[in-house]
């Protein structure tokens, strides 16, 4: 399902999660939106060292993880302290979460809008794609990057809008985009991550590491 091109710092891993009925049909609990505060009470804490890691780690193939083209992660503290987080739905609402607490970068596709094979590597320069309703494309060149067979669908940045989840997502699978020099702590992301969905009644299996 899906393949890694060797990176000296990449810890990816990643999992599939089938939900029990549509994203739209299912209410986000309380107790999973608390967690989403600065903070909240959880089994992990970012800190400065977590984001220099991350950062070195995408700036690896040449790309700069600065401005608005910074970490996912870093994007959702700044959110979160200035009260511009909402729900959206129980899978990105958790991605949120355990984002927000681990320091580390992750991307949430829907496997029915891409089409496999899957494959992780660094994009070549030049290449782009839509991210938003809105139209706007960001620039992936030197940024590693999850392709599906019609090409880059996510990253540690910017997810594509043509494979995110909404109202009628059931099937997901989630990029935890974790590095070396941060051992054992994708692995433990991975681990609340999938605790969290399945609380709510969803299944979640393993992909790779």
């Amino acid at each position: 399902m899906l393949t890694i091109d060797t990176h000296p710092l990449l810890d990816l891993r990643a999992f599939a999660t089938t939900f029990p009925r549509p994203l739209g049909e299912i209410p986000v609990p309380l107790d999973i939106s608390a967690f989403l505060a600065i903070d909240a009470r959880c089994p992990m804490q970012s800190d400065d060292s977590v984001r220099d890691a991350v950062r070195a780690l995408l700036r690896q193939g040449g790309f700069k993880p600065t401005g608005r083209s910074k970490p996912a992660s870093e994007y959702l503290i700044k959110a979160v302290g200035e009260g511009r987080m909402s729900s959206i739905n129980l899978a990105v609402d958790v991605c949120n979460v355990v984002s927000l607490h681990s320091g580390l970068p992750i991307s949430v596709v829907d496997l029915d809008r891409a089409r496999e094979p899957f494959r992780v590597v660094v994009a070549t320069p030049a290449t782009s794609y839509v991210f938003n309703v809105g139209g706007q494309a960001i620039d992936v060149g030197g940024l590693l990057c999850l392709f599906d067979a019609d090409g880059p669908c996510a990253n540690a940045v910017k997810d594509a809008q043509r494979t995110k989840t909404d109202v009628a997502t059931v099937r997901t699978l989630t990029v935890i985009w974790g590095t070396v020099a941060l051992p054992g702590r994708a692995e433990m992301a991975e681990k609340w991550y999938r605790g969290l969905l399945e609380q709510q009644g969803a299944k979640t299996q393993h992909i790779r590491d």
